[in-house]
């Protein structure tokens, strides 16, 4: 029998860790080929160069898609869209899949979803129904529109895609492949490597490990983007005044990005020995365990929402990012306010670990994924009733 051929475009850094369970299992599926493009930020050393960690994980790269424009502001990210549609409908004429997967509500992820619509090839969105308080609620809900089948990661976010009108035949809550790797971590959650030798990273303050530390991951807001500096610097002057070692990770290639990195370059230039070192990325395992063995992680990723809540991980969620989405007991909301940053934290250190939550899954979803990818009815074009 012919093989399906599955196309699955990472345009991100978190898109990776999202996907990745789901791309071992379709690589493995006896009735599956893998076809893999890689694009966008992805692709950037700035971020971190995320195709190098996609190859050394086992995964062939079919195609690579280079369309970031630089700017990092709202003109830029439609530019970018523009860009990746035009590249992806060359590749997606050339290889020719039966299906297209694309991954949550990144911008760039439009451009994957269009370029599938339009060309009659049946597109599978993962992570679709959730809300968030930012550009990327109306991405993914767009992109849901524009999708034949749908796997959602919690009940809400089924619920939802219900709502929007979508098949439930064609909705499947399989929960989030990220918590697949999450679940790996809980089974050997020692932090087994050195992060300074490993990664390298810069930061001149003295920063260990040993005896507790920090995690920081704070991106712009793109509803919020002229004030993503001032939002960092509230970020930045909290750890200051806790003064525990923190690892913070760069931001997302997002509208806003410029005014956070220029934020977080003036603090190191004004305060070289605070206790921060800044990494570009990791290995979604290492990043893991890093977040497992902290006290506590801080800014507004959705990390803190899906993988911190399975392990148990305490959060202090900053901001609008992460309005709405389903969470687990972990997670302490708080404005762009030193203060308030520096009491939550103190209070979730107290507080400790939290207990595991099963929103987003039990760490299953990868496999869930590939053999519904290789038993759904192909479909060219959804009926729309009205």
């Amino acid at each position: 029998m012919k093989k399906r051929k599955i196309c699955v475009v990472i345009t991100a850094r978190p898109s990776y860790s999202r996907i990745k369970t789901a791309l071992q299992a379709i690589q493995n599926h006896p009735d599956l080929e893998l076809q893999l493009i890689v694009a966008a930020s992805a692709l950037l050393d700035r971020y971190g160069t995320v195709s190098n960690y996609i190859e050394k994980d086992g995964f062939t790269i079919t195609a690579r898609v280079f369309n970031v424009i630089e700017g990092e502001n709202l003109a830029v990210a439609a530019k970018t869209t523009g860009v990746g549609i035009l590249e992806l409908s060359t590749i997606f004429d050339n290889i020719k899949p039966d299906i297209v997967v694309t991954v949550a509500d990144r911008f760039e992820t439009m451009a994957t979803a269009i370029c599938a619509a339009y060309m009659n090839i049946p597109l599978a969105h993962i992570q679709g129904g959730e809300v968030t308080g930012n550009i990327d609620e109306k991405v993914r809900h767009a992109i849901t529109k524009l999708a034949d089948y749908h796997f959602v990661s919690s009940q809400g976010a089924y619920d939802r895609v219900i709502k929007l009108g979508e098949d439930p035949r064609l909705v499947f809550n399989t929960g989030c492949p990220s918590i697949d790797l999450a679940d790996k971590v809980l089974q050997n959650p020692e932090l087994d490597f050195d992060p300074f030798t490993v990664y390298g990273g810069v930061g001149t303050g003295k920063c260990t490990f040993n005896d507790g530390y920090l995690v920081v991951l704070q991106h712009p807001v793109t509803t919020e983007y002229d004030a993503s500096q001032k939002n960092v610097e509230e970020t930045l002057h909290a750890i200051q005044i806790l003064n525990i070692p923190t690892f913070w990770f760069w931001p997302n290639v997002d509208a806003g990005s410029d005014g956070t990195s220029k934020g977080i370059r003036a603090f190191r230039e004004r305060h070289p020995d605070a206790p921060i070192h800044f990494f570009k990325n990791m290995e979604p395992d290492h990043f893991l365990k890093i977040l497992k063995n902290s006290l506590c992680l801080i800014g507004n990723s959705s990390v803190g929402i899906r993988e911190c809540a399975y392990m148990g991980v305490p959060v202090v969620n900053i901001g609008t990012r992460q309005d709405g989405r389903d969470r687990g007991n972990n997670v302490i909301d708080v404005d762009y306010d030193r203060k308030l940053i520096v009491d939550a934290i103190r209070k979730q250190i107290q507080n400790g670990p939290s207990e595991k939550s099963h929103v987003y899954g039990g760490g299953c979803a990868g496999e869930i994924i590939a053999d519904l990818l290789s038993k759904v009815e192909l479909k060219f074009s959804k009926k729309i009733s009205y």
